[in-house]
């Protein structure tokens, strides 16, 4: 059941529960999260949230609203949520597939929402912390 992984997801990071949390991912998965630069194989992902983890505390996210989509042949599903979070509404994305009987999380992504009549301020906000690493990665091109 798909959305018992994603409650249970969301019960793990609140109750700090790192071994079950990251249970509910494949091993080959990734998690993209809010900060343009974060984008983590499960590993890179485990290492950053330990400390999160490790000290009773690491993020309480409550579903509004989900949707879920399944391929034809029932291995993959694709889901979208809104959550409450403490950064306000936040949208969670991602894939699952089904991987010896059981739905793992393949990829993961957390954005934050923001009302189309603050974008113009949240730009200015983050233009200065952003401006660079735009420069670097059309230099990567």
């Amino acid at each position: 059941n798909i959305s018992k992984v994603l409650d249970d997801l969301n019960t793990f990071a609140a109750t700090a529960d790192y071994k079950n949390y990251f249970d509910l991912y494949a091993e080959e998965s990734a998690f993209i999260g809010t900060d343009a630069t974060e984008i983590w194989n499960k590993k890179e992902f485990m290492a950053w949230a330990k400390p999160f983890f490790d000290s009773g505390k690491a993020w309480n996210f409550t579903s509004l609203k989900r949707n879920i989509t399944f391929s034809k042949d029932g291995t993959y599903a694709w889901f979208d949520e809104l959550l409450d979070t403490q950064m306000k509404i936040c949208r969670g994305s991602g894939v699952l597939e089904k991987i010896g009987g059981k739905w793992k999380i393949r990829q993961y992504v957390l954005s934050m929402t923001i009302p189309n009549d603050n974008v113009d301020e949240v730009t200015k906000i983050k233009a200065s912390a952003e401006d660079a690493y735009i420069n670097q990665l059309k230099l990567q091109k």
